[in-house]
């Protein structure tokens, strides 16, 4: 159930262990808001441009998104973004000359939601 979708620059792909990020993700989401961990699953976006504010070059978004179906109280998402946070750090590695914006969500999915 948790749907999980991971933008990122198209660039990165020497510094981002995408694949040991999402083996190290699914486990903590199951964890931190009681699923299976089967339920997890992680969908990698790359963006083919960044901009952060006036900056001409040098930064990279990195943004996770998490929906889930909804009953997880504010802190138990609070929590997991912070965690998320975290682990994302451990997967990106420097860059000489890059800086990183990274940033997490976790929100309830519509009522509209259906799967198969």
């Amino acid at each position: 159930m948790p749907q999980i979708t991971v933008d990122y620059p198209a660039g990165l792909d020497d510094s981002f262990d995408r694949r040991g990020f999402a083996l190290a993700l699914h486990p903590l989401v199951a964890e931190t808001v009681s699923t299976k961990l089967s339920a997890c699953k992680t969908r990698f976006v790359p963006a083919a441009d960044c901009v952060v504010g006036d900056a001409p070059a040098g930064d990279a978004v990195v943004n996770v998104s998490i929906a889930m179906l909804p009953g997880r109280t504010p802190e138990t998402k609070a929590q997991l973004t912070e965690a998320v946070l975290d682990l994302l750090a451990a997967h990106l590695k420097r860059v000489d000359g890059l800086t990183f914006h990274t940033s997490a969500e976790v929100r309830d999915l519509d009522a509209s939601y259906r799967k198969r």
